[in-house]
């Protein structure tokens, strides 16, 4: 029997803003475009997960007037049994994207940030050894539901996005995998060079399974002290709102599938390619027919 895969994290509704540039402060700017999407790097990494094809539970709070958001994530093959609809605001992000297909993003909390700790207590009680719990950083609680999956035997894995201090308390050393950028490896590591980061971490985490993503440089990936550098899949960019949660999405289902270290990593490249040739956070998070395509 596979392990099974549950997902803590937010749900935000994305307004994205096509520009030329960033806003400046003291700058009025007017924007190309504008779309409204679903995102939030927990529901992103849900969608992605089963779009890979693996089969994935989401622990989420939206707001009870954004029914849509729950029929999104159930047709894109997410388990929402463990979505609380509630009467404040739903999460949502106001997203730049610049001519050059990068982003930068402004994070309203709302919802995400309400969960007790009989609502984790709950869900992870449903759960077994062996069992994988994904984790970002946009909900509150993130500590116990870290302490409660380790209790029940879970491997657990984090995505510090966005990078708090609250990451830096976390028993790290027990996670099974940590997925970070480079900002977010150099924070955790209180070091610069990539040799430097990758030492510290290895140091640190030393029984974990430790993916940095570059961007269009590629991954690296050690894993018990081995240091392999994997190059990126070439892309055409169009926005890079969803790569980080396509590789992580990707990344996780294929493991979970069955398929060795490299060979997930390489399919969670592939996929994180082709998310960035798409314009929007979710609608850009590709199927695994269309990877295979």
């Amino acid at each position: 029997m596979k392990p099974r895969i549950l997902n803590f994290g937010s749900i935000n509704i994305d307004h994205v803003y096509r520009v030329d540039h960033f806003v400046q402060a003291g700058e009025t700017l007017a924007s190309d475009s504008l779309s409204t999407v679903l995102g939030g790097k927990g529901a992103n990494q849900s969608v992605a997960i089963a779009r890979a094809g693996g089969d994935v539970r989401h622990i989420g709070r939206l707001c009870e007037t954004d029914q849509w958001v729950s029929t999104y994530l159930e047709a894109s093959g997410v388990d929402i049994s463990l979505v609380e609809t509630v009467a404040e605001p739903s999460g949502h992000a106001i997203i730049q994207v610049d001519r050059h297909g990068e982003n930068s993003i402004l994070l309203h909390g709302g919802a995400n940030i309400g969960f007790e700790s009989a609502t984790l207590e709950k869900a992870i009680a449903q759960y077994d050894s062996g069992d994988y719990l994904l984790l970002q950083n946009e909900t509150n609680a993130i500590a116990l539901a870290f302490e409660l999956a380790i209790s029940k035997g879970l491997k657990v894995v984090l995505n510090p996005a966005p990078m708090s201090d609250e990451i830096l308390s976390l028993p790290l050393e027990k996670l099974d995998t940590l997925i970070v950028n480079l900002g977010e490896a150099q924070a955790l590591a209180s070091k610069d060079k990539l040799d430097d980061v990758v030492e510290s971490l290895t140091a640190k985490m030393p029984n974990t399974r430790i993916l940095i993503t570059l961007g269009d440089q590629g991954v690296v990936f050690v894993n018990n002290g081995d240091v392999t550098k994997i190059d990126a899949t070439t892309a055409k960019v169009v926005d890079t709102t969803a790569a980080g949660d396509t590789f992580v999405g990707y990344f996780m289902a294929s493991i979970v599938d069955g398929l060795k270290d490299l060979e997930a990593l390489d399919r969670a490249c592939r996929a994180a390619a082709l998310a960035v040739e798409s314009l929007g956070a979710m609608p850009s998070i590709p199927t695994s027919d269309q990877l295979e395509g």
